[in-house]
């Protein structure tokens, strides 16, 4: 059925999401070695090393965060609070939004690959940057943005309600977010204000 063949399609992308972010990982990882043994072997951190290096480290950051949001989650796995914090503190590093991970304890991969695709759906949302928190209670995740102001885009948030939209590859999100939403029978909310938006389900 419909339904069935979605769900193969889906599982399909995190699959090839998972393929791409394992082989980039390691030469991303190179890359950074690399340019530290490059400062200690004398020549100091110039700026052309030090531009690669933040540029390396933002990739890298990256890189782990699509893992997780573009990954295969299989139920029971999880990642241990350190770890998931850790991925969003990098994250923040390398992107205008400066997130606030309030969790606690181990997270199951599922969530957090949800919550992840919700982050990028923000950064749509929060073009110029602001505050986003990532919260993790009662059973559901909350993913709120303040900012200055938003840049909302009422079509494009519609797809997280199921309306047909066509989408531009930096908006892949949106779709895989109400996608996995559905399989898994969670219930998908939202709003984008002039100063703030949220994902919640």
């Amino acid at each position: 059925d419909q339904a069935g063949t979605a769900d193969a399609m889906t599982d399909l992308v995190a699959l090839v999401g998972s393929r791409l972010c394992h082989d980039l990982i390691s030469p991303l990882g190179a890359i950074g070695n690399g340019v530290e043994l490059l400062a200690m072997a004398g020549t100091g951190m110039s700026p052309g090393l030090q531009l690669i290096a933040e540029s390396g480290a933002a990739a890298h950051a990256r890189v782990k965060f699509f893992r997780v949001a573009f990954g295969r989650a299989d139920d029971g796995q999880s990642l241990s609070e350190r770890e998931a914090c850790q991925i969003l503190t990098d994250m923040s590093a390398a992107s205008r939004m400066k997130i606030e991970p309030l969790l606690s304890g181990d997270q199951p991969r599922a969530g957090l690959k949800m919550c992840f695709l919700a982050l990028l759906c923000l950064e749509t949302a929060l073009p110029w940057g602001g505050t986003v928190s990532v919260a993790h209670t009662g059973g559901r995740w909350t993913v709120r943005g303040e900012a200055t102001r938003t840049k909302p885009d009422p079509d494009l948030w519609a797809r997280l309600d199921g309306t047909p939209v066509d989408l531009r590859p930096a908006q892949v999100q949106f779709a895989l977010l109400a996608e996995t939403a559905r399989a898994r029978n969670l219930p998908l909310s939202w709003d984008v204000t002039e100063t703030s938006a949220w994902v919640q389900f």
